[in-house]
């Protein structure tokens, strides 16, 4: 909860201070960083809950990137962060996905709360709790399974990933109506958007936004 708060905290002094950061890619026709990543998929209540929230920041600033039903979801692990050029063709899909199997609980059934929201200089996201340790144990399988795989990774290397939050909003424009957006945020700073059991476990083929063009399912673990 603490970093949650630092976070949202630290990212509303970066918007009303002027100094939050826009992406310029999310519309570029030259954006090409792709990987290889295990999500979790929020179910319709909790999807619905959070797009009530969106279709009223959309209102105050509908020049924003607002994520879509099919866009939502939980990083568990990302097995290679996007970077340009990144090529299916080039790692052998199979074994990862038998590296994966291996390395799940077998009691694999995630459920994770969604309660209030967090923020970065850059986005908006909803704050994930896992209800028990599953989850930190299944990550924790993985990150010793990878290494011990020689296989092509990156788990982990830009941060180690310790929260289960849920992106929302990117900032792809300057803010034409930035105090309207704020009170919105602090409406919904500790709203509860409902609690979901992880029917899957997927790993997709993704852009850096998991957008649905773009994505393409590898293989679906079934929750225990």
């Amino acid at each position: 909860m603490n970093y949650y708060n630092r976070f949202y905290e630290d990212a509303i002094k970066d918007i009303a201070s002027d100094t939050y950061q826009t992406d310029n890619l999310i519309d570029s026709p030259s954006e090409n960083r792709f990987g290889i990543t295990l999500v979790l998929r929020p179910d319709i209540r909790v999807k619905n809950n959070m797009q009530q929230f969106l279709s009223e920041l959309r209102i105050v600033e509908p020049e924003q990137y607002y994520y879509p039903d099919s866009d939502l979801h939980v990083t568990l692990l990302s097995i290679i962060s996007c970077y340009p050029g990144f090529d299916l063709k080039n790692i052998p899909i199979a074994k990862y996905i038998d590296l994966i199997g291996q390395n799940l609980n077998e009691q694999n059934k995630i459920r994770i709360n969604f309660n209030g929201l967090t923020a970065s200089s850059s986005c908006i996201m909803a704050r994930g709790f896992p209800v028990d340790d599953t989850i930190d144990g299944i990550r924790e399988n993985l990150r010793k399974g990878l290494r011990e795989s020689g296989l092509q990774q990156s788990a982990d290397k830009r941060y180690v990933l310790q929260t289960a939050h849920s992106t929302l909003v990117r900032f792809r424009k300057k803010f034409a109506r930035k105090e309207e957006f704020l009170k919105l945020l602090e409406k919904y700073r500790d709203f509860d958007f409902g609690t979901f059991t992880a029917e899957a476990i997927e790993l997709v083929y993704n852009d850096w936004y998991q957008r649905k063009i773009f994505v393409k399912t590898l293989h679906k673990f079934l929750s225990a």
